[in-house]
């Protein structure tokens, strides 16, 4: 399969590149400092910006999906994930690839049966700390859901540098009732082993461990 990520020099995106170098999938990664990412026989590193879609457009042609990683640490107001999200649904639209799969996270949308305690974290301490990017995300979220697009949303908590398991829980479409944390790697494994997975199109995915 041909691949194209964005998002590839972070932490998911790192994983997400070499599982799928290690699978014998053909990646090429958009980057803004190439040199970061390692170089491999079967990866093409685009430099560019997601927000500066004139660079890499024409690249898209040929693949099979497109997978975003794309994230800001950023307490700040961001406009990375609407403003990126909705160049790469334009650019898909215009090159013909019909599968989208990005990442969001599940205190968009927590389950009301989770924990009084991990409820009143994310609704009090962590939603209002990052409320920005929260909601720049929400808004990349809607852009994805109103495209034509075969796509699908994952929603992971919080991303941990654990090794690979291959073992997680998901819920499609609905919340699971404890979202603890999730390896990168683990996450990066749902992510390519489930880009033809009928289930999960058009569908939010939440994922824990």
């Amino acid at each position: 399969m041909r691949l194209f990520v964005f998002g590839g020099s972070g932490g998911a995106g790192a994983q997400v590149l070499a599982q799928a170098l290690g699978a014998g999938h053909r990646v090429t990664a958009l980057a803004r400092t190439p040199e970061s990412i390692p170089s491999h026989a079967r990866l093409a590193v685009l430099r560019g910006d997601v927000l500066e879609p004139e660079g890499w457009r024409g690249a898209l042609a040929g693949h099979h999906a497109v997978l975003s990683c794309l994230g800001s640490p950023d307490r700040r107001p961001t406009t990375v994930y609407s403003q990126g999200i909705a160049g790469i649904v334009a650019a898909l639209s215009d090159s013909g690839v019909r599968r989208l799969t990005c990442v969001t996270s599940a205190s968009l949308g927590l389950s009301p049966s989770a924990p009084l305690s991990q409820r009143l974290l994310i609704g009090r301490v962590v939603r209002p700390l990052y409320r920005h990017m929260y909601a720049d995300m929400a808004r990349m979220e809607d852009i994805v859901a109103a495209s034509d697009l075969d796509w699908t949303i994952v929603r992971p908590p919080r991303l941990t540098n654990g090794v690979l398991t291959g073992t997680y829980r998901t819920a499609v479409n609905g919340h699971l009732p404890r979202t603890r944390s999730l390896s990168r790697a683990d996450l990066a494994h749902y992510l390519l082993n489930h880009l033809d997975d009928p289930v999960s199109r058009r569908s939010r995915v939440e994922i824990s461990r």
